[in-house]
C-alpha cells in the first residue's frame, strides 16, 4: 500500500482514493486516474484503514464507524489528512496530501493583499471556495506570516492537524479535534479562556460556531476560518442563512461591525498544463461595505464596490483577477471565461479592451503537478495500458 501512495505522490498527486471494489485511484492534475490493475477486497480496504488509524480505542470500534477523519504520515511519502467512510456496507478511504514545508503567499502565488488582511489586529477574516480550491494551504501561509512578523499567541482548531508550524515570532498552540478538544464548538469556547490573539478554526459548519466565532472577533480576537461558498457576497448571505429568520438582522448588524475581509478563490488549470493556478476574489471589509451589510438591501452592491476599490484598498473581483491571468499567459481564455463570476460581461470587457496574453512571470499559484505532453495529452505518467504498469507488493500498479 505504502508503495503505491508514494507512486503516486511521486508524480504530484493531490488526493488518493482508496474504495473496495475498485483499484486504487489518484487525483492528478485535477483528474481523477487509476494506479493499479487489481481491486480492492473489502477486508483489504478495511485492513488499510485500522493501519491509516492511530488512535487505539476508534480501532477497537472500527466496525461501527461511518464517518471519520484523522491524520496518517509516513517518513519518505509524507503527511496525509484522511477522511474514512462507509459505502454499500464496506470502507471507502480518501487522502489529501498535505506538503511538509508550510506555504507562504510568495509560493503560493497569492495576490500581495494578503499581506494586509494578515496584519489585521481584530475582526473576522474568511477564506471560502468550494472543497480542493486550497483554502487550507492560503489560511497556512496566512499564519505563517503572522507567526513571522508579530509577536501573537496563535491558536488553531484543526480536524485534523495539517500543516506542522513551529515557533517564530509568535507562538504558536495547534489543537486536534477528537485527541486534543472535543470538538470544534468546544474547542472555540476554550480558546477564549486560552489568552489567544489569533484564533484558527478549520471550518465554521454550523450557526453555534459561527457565532461563537463572531463573539471571539468581537472581543477583540482576530479569528481566521473556511466557508464553502463561491465568493464574497455569498457568503455574507450564507452566513445570515444559517440563522432563524427572527435572529438574521441582529447577525446582519453584528457581522457588519467584526467581518474584516473575504478570500474566495478557484483553482484553474493552467495554459502550460503544468498544474493549476488560483484566482482570487479580495473583499477589504470598509465603513462603506459595514453600511452596505449593515442595510440589507445593498448586499448586491458589494461586487461593483469591490470591482471599483481596487486601486485604492488593493480588492478584486474573480473577472478583474482572471483577466489578469489571460493578459499574462497563465491561463487560456476559454478557462477564464469558464470560470467567471459573469462570463458574457467578461468576454465583452476582455474584446473591449482586445488583451493579448504576453509570456510573463508566473503570478499564480501552482501545484506539483505532471506537466501536459506538447500536444496537450495527457502526462505519460498517466499512461495506461501494458506499457504503463509496473509491479509492486501485491498490486500491479501504473509506473512514472
Amino acid at each position: 500500500m505504502e508503495r503505491i501512495i508514494k507512486a503516486a505522490v511521486d508524480r504530484g498527486a493531490s488526493d488518493l482514493h482508496i474504495k473496495a471494489g475498485d483499484v486504487f485511484r489518484a487525483r492528478i492534475h485535477g483528474k481523477l486516474v487509476p494506479l493499479t490493475k487489481q481491486a480492492l477486497t473489502p477486508e483489504q480496504t478495511r485492513t488499510i484503514a485500522l493501519h491509516l488509524m492511530s488512535n487505539e480505542d476508534d480501532k477497537a470500534r472500527i466496525d461501527k464507524i461511518t464517518d471519520y477523519d484523522c491524520s496518517w504520515s509516513s517518513p519518505g511519502i509524507g503527511r496525509f489528512r484522511v477522511n474514512i467512510m462507509k459505502q454499500r456496507s464496506s470502507f471507502m478511504i480518501v487522502m489529501r496530501v498535505i506538503p511538509f514545508e508550510v506555504p507562504t503567499f510568495e509560493k503560493l502565488r497569492l495576490p500581495h493583499a494578503l499581506a494586509r488582511v494578515a496584519e489585521a489586529e481584530r475582526g473576522m477574516v474568511l477564506v471560502t471556495g468550494v472543497t480542493g480550491s486550497g483554502k487550507s494551504s492560503t489560511m497556512a501561509a496566512m499564519v505563517n506570516y503572522i507567526n513571522a512578523h508579530e509577536n501573537r499567541h496563535i491558536l488553531t482548531l484543526e480536524n485534523p492537524i495539517e500543516f506542522l508550524h513551529t515557533d517564530m515570532q509568535s507562538s504558536i498552540t495547534q489543537r486536534e479535534i477528537g485527541s486534543d478538544t472535543t470538538d470544534f464548538k468546544m474547542g472555540l469556547r476554550a480558546a477564549l479562556r486560552q489568552d489567544p490573539d489569533v484564533v484558527m478554526i478549520g471550518e465554521m459548519r454550523d450557526a453555534e460556531t459561527i457565532d461563537t466565532a463572531m463573539k471571539a472577533a468581537e472581543t477583540g480576537h482576530l479569528l481566521i476560518s473556511t466557508l464553502h461558498t463561491p465568493d464574497a457576497q455569498s457568503t455574507i448571505l450564507r452566513i445570515m442563512a444559517m440563522f432563524p429568520p427572527e435572529e438574521q438582522d441582529v447577525v446582519r448588524i453584528r457581522l457588519s461591525e467584526t467581518l474584516t475581509s473575504v478570500v474566495s478563490q478557484r483553482l484553474l488549470p493552467r495554459a502550460d498544463g503544468n498544474g493549476r493556478a488560483v484566482a482570487a476574489e479580495i473583499l477589504i471589509v470598509t465603513p462603506a461595505v459595514r453600511d452596505m451589510i449593515a442595510d440589507g438591501g445593498r448586499i448586491g452592491e458589494i461586487r461593483d464596490y469591490i470591482a471599483d476599490g481596487r486601486d485604492q484598498y488593493g480588492m478584486q473581483t474573480f473577472d478583474q483577477h482572471l483577466a489578469d491571468l489571460v493578459s499574462e499567459g497563465t491561463v487560456t481564455f476559454e478557462t477564464a471565461m469558464a470560470a467567471a463570476t459573469n462570463p458574457s460581461d467578461f468576454e465583452l470587457k476582455m474584446r473591449m479592451f482586445q488583451r493579448v496574453a504576453p509570456k510573463s512571470p508566473d503570478t499564480s499559484m501552482a501545484t506539483n503537478e505532471p506537466a501536459m505532453a506538447p500536444n496537450g495529452s495527457a502526462p505519460a505518467s498517466e499512461k495506461t495500458g501494458v506499457e504503463g504498469m509496473t509491479q509492486g507488493g501485491n498490486f500491479d500498479f501504473l509506473g512514472q
